[in-house]
Parts: C-alpha cells; structure tokens; sequence
C-alpha cells in the first residue's frame, strides 16, 4: 500500500515510469497533507486570542477533519486501484465479438470506478476548505502560513482531481453519467 511506504520510497514510486500511482493519487495525497496541517494547527496548544470559544470551534473543526483526512488518504490507494482496473480492463481479450462485448462493459465499469475515486478526492478535499476558515479564524496566528499551505495544498488536490475526473469522463459512454458528473464537478468547484 502506497499509504505505509516511507517518504522517499512513496516519491520513488510516483516518479517511476509505472501508470500508477499517477494524478490521482497524487491529488489524494497533497488533499491529505493539507488536512492534516489543518489538524496540526487546530491541535496546537495556543489558540487566536486563547478563548474557550477559539478551543472549542478548533475541537469542532478537528473531529470534522480527522475523519476526512483518513478517507482522502484512503484515496491515494483506492485511486491506483481504480486505475490498475482500467488498465486490466483494456488487456481483456477481443478476439471474437462475444469478448469484445464483455471487454467494452468492463472497460466502462472501470472507467466508472476511475472516475468515482477522484470525484470523490473532490468532495472530500471542498469539505476540508470548509473547516479551513474556523481554523484560520481561531488558531495561533503564527500558524497561519500552515493554514495557508493548507488551503494551496486543498486546491491543488481537488484540481488535480477534477483533471482526472474529466478526462475519464471522456471515454465513459452513459450520457446521464457523464452529464450527473459533470454538474457536480461544477458545483463542488463554485462551492
């Protein structure tokens, strides 16, 4: 699992010449090191003003996180997972019609699976820029280049999840899909 690898072994990893881990993953990863910073700095022991009110919107924001965290970091394997079953998909024989019937429905099976994983780095990664702004509002103010790098590292993973989503998006044949997907990328990039 990506996840359990040390620092060095995971980059090793993402800069081998392998399709996995790629985009995705990388987007689950960065989503997940930002809400973690959000965490550190909501458990620091110094608050904006030290007030019982500073203490406990940084408890609200940290139970709200944490579980969040958890599943973007269950993202960054899910989505090598997803895209290891499209590449097996595509190595599926085709040699009478019957198989390539059968591989066509699988490749898009896996399109899909591809497509949900990162959609939902998306989801995740708006939720944690919500709990952003009570974190900033009430941490240490010296904290708050790490709030800061936070939020960089928020957008850059749901960006780079939107990039994966849209491009499996283009080989995916169920128009509703396509369409359903494509409203909530819109609205999770407004929010």
């Amino acid at each position: 699992m990506l996840i359990d690898l040390p620092a060095r072994e995971l980059l090793s990893a993402f800069s081998s010449s392998d399709p996995t881990p790629g985009g995705g993953s990388a987007a689950a990863l960065a989503s997940s090191v930002g809400a973690s910073l959000l965490l550190m700095v909501a458990g620091l022991p110094k608050t904006r003003s030290n007030s019982d009110e500073d203490r406990a919107a940084l408890r609200a924001a940290a139970a709200a996180l944490t579980p969040l965290r958890q599943q973007l970091s269950d993202a960054i394997d899910a989505d090598t997972a997803a895209y290891d079953g499209v590449v097996a998909a595509y190595k599926q024989p085709k040699a009478s019609d019957e198989e390539k019937r059968a591989r066509k429905e699988a490749i898009q099976r896996a399109l899909r699976a591809a497509t949900d994983v990162p959609l939902g780095v998306m989801r995740l990664s708006a939720d944690v820029l919500r709990h952003a702004a009570a974190v900033a509002a009430h941490g240490h103010p010296g904290a708050s280049s790490d709030v800061g790098v936070a939020q960089a590292l928020l957008g850059a993973g749901l960006e780079g999840a939107r990039l994966n989503v849209e491009i499996n998006l283009g080989s995916i044949d169920d128009a509703g899909y396509v369409r359903e997907v494509k409203g909530e990328v819109e609205r999770l990039l407004r929010r």
